[in-house]
């Protein structure tokens, strides 16, 4: 795709700052919802059990499956971008970074602020980095794939979701009431930063 093709995004300059800041506070919510120890999203559930039986962190478990998901698009035919590739480098990277900085939550009241600030990152990030223009992540590909097979994308992105989920939590991944807040809430609030900064 072409910066004469969707001029309506933007400058390059531009969209690369909503791409990587996105990507940034993407990281960013994840190490805060991972260290609130109420539970994690689907995938970070996965990715946080599936790192506890490699022995390694988080991000690089993140790294991994994005490179492992981008391989299954081959035979559904989608294209990334420059902004697929970043994900799957950066997220991973900007997440250990969090988790790295942020001190573990001995209190209530601070593992609610941390999931607080998590939905709310994730949330402005998936607006800011889809917004960009650059390419889908990974996973957001595979649900659009999916899509194209022919299934709904309310129901392709609940079997995801249910399988990584379900694997994440037999694996040892952290799910509990944060699950179901993320749940319930990031889909409202993406919404609502949406119309901040709109996607198109």
């Amino acid at each position: 795709m072409s910066e004469a093709s969707v001029p309506h995004l933007g400058s390059l300059p531009s969209r690369l700052t909503r791409l990587y800041g996105g990507l940034a506070l993407y990281g960013l919510g994840i190490g805060l919802q991972v260290r609130s120890g109420l539970g994690n999203g689907p995938w970070d559930t996965f990715h946080q059990g599936l790192g506890r039986h490699l022995g390694l962190s988080i991000g690089t478990v993140i790294i991994g499956v994005g490179a492992l998901v981008m391989l299954l698009w081959i035979p559904m035919r989608q294209r990334p971008g420059v902004g697929t590739i970043s994900n799957v480098i950066f997220v991973g990277l900007f997440a250990d970074a969090a988790l790295f900085a942020l001190p573990a939550s001995g209190h209530w009241a601070l593992s609610w602020l941390y999931l607080a600030l998590a939905l709310v990152s994730i949330a402005l990030a998936t607006v800011l980095y889809i917004g960009a223009g650059m390419g889908p992540g990974p996973r957001d590909g595979l649900m659009t794939g999916l899509v194209r097979l022919g299934l709904s994308l309310r129901l392709g992105r609940f079997l995801i979701e249910v399988t990584v989920l379900a694997a994440g939590w037999l694996l040892g991944g952290t799910v509990g009431v944060g699950t179901l807040v993320f749940a319930l809430a990031i889909g409202p609030l993406t919404q609502l930063f949406a119309r901040r900064f709109p996607l198109t």
